[in-house]
């Protein structure tokens, strides 16, 4: 099996435990839950669970907790999504080759969905305690993680310098601006996926920092290869609309530096990621791989 294959086959194993913590489709409420378990289940790669496995099995990590966290990483980076799709955001339509929530349930309802993914994803990160109540200590990290790397310090706070940068007349974004979008939009869920598997697997807090600065950088060129592919890529091979970022006379990367520059600075930054990562001197075969498959992707 080619390694394209091997990401496709763990993906599919990723998917059906995330399955298991979905809610079922029953109830006054049961539009929330259709809406819900539409919006994970649609396409998706599973990346941000799928680096957080990897790490935790690098550091040797052997309890069951890991899996409701790698449901609830999914589901915050799955309600982020809903949420950007919607009018009032990027006003996309299609997602993964799919309908949006918004656009097949209705706007409220693609808020709605969104807010109940985020407060779900609590809800089963905290199931975690059921599974391993002998590792507490490095659960209530995880939980701290995962709460600061997803909200105004973190990925909420990205989102709303990116949504106040959208060039108007009276609106300019600087390049440490669109950095710090980078760090936080992006950057920070992919951190708190990494650190996440390495604090479950009981790493050391100096480890755990340097997941984070790996993670950091893992994160940026995976913006910018997002950025690169708004540009050249195409809708069947994205499975969304191409150039919304020029719809929505947002600055890239790409805008700065242009495209050469950017595919390099990709593979510049992706190799200076897989540099740290060996200095561990770990098993990490499949995470280095995993780092050039996001670099190289084409959706």
């Amino acid at each position: 099996m080619d390694f394209k294959g091997e990401i496709a086959d763990k993906a599919a194993k990723i998917t059906k435990k995330i399955e298991l913590y979905l809610p079922k489709e029953e109830g006054f409420q049961k539009t929330i839950f259709s809406a819900m378990n539409y919006s994970v289940i649609v396409g998706g790669k599973r990346i941000r669970p799928m680096l957080m496995k990897a790490v935790y099995d690098m550091f040797e990590g052997t309890s069951e907790a890991i899996y409701p966290f790698m449901a609830a990483i999914e589901f915050i980076h799955t309600y982020s999504l809903v949420h950007d799709d919607l009018p009032a955001m990027d006003n996309d339509e299609y997602r993964r080759g799919q309908k949006t929530t918004h656009a097949k349930f209705g706007e409220a309802m693609g808020v709605l969905a969104g807010d109940a993914l985020l407060n779900y994803a609590y809800e089963i990160a905290l199931k975690a305690f059921e599974v391993d109540s002998s590792n507490k200590d490095a659960i209530i990290k995880a939980l701290k993680v995962l709460t600061q790397k997803s909200g105004v310090y973190g990925m909420v706070g990205g989102q709303v310098v990116d949504v106040e940068s959208e060039k108007t007349s009276n609106s300019v974004i600087t390049r440490e601006k669109l950095d710090f979008i980078y760090r936080l939009k992006t950057g920070a869920l992919i951190e708190a996926s990494m650190m996440i598997g390495a604090i479950l697997a009981n790493a050391s807090d100096k480890d755990v920092d340097y997941i984070e600065k790996i993670a950091s950088k893992v994160g940026l060129a995976f913006q910018i290869q997002d950025d690169i592919l708004d540009v050249v890529s195409t809708f069947e091979e994205l499975g969304k609309p191409i150039g919304s970022d020029e719809k929505n006379n947002k600055e890239t990367y790409v805008t700065f530096e242009g495209i050469d520059k950017s595919k390099e600075d990709v593979q510049s930054i992706t190799n200076e990621a897989i540099d740290l990562l060996h200095s561990f001197n770990k098993n990490d075969k499949f995470l280095e791989d995993l780092f050039v498959y996001l670099v190289y992707r084409n959706k």
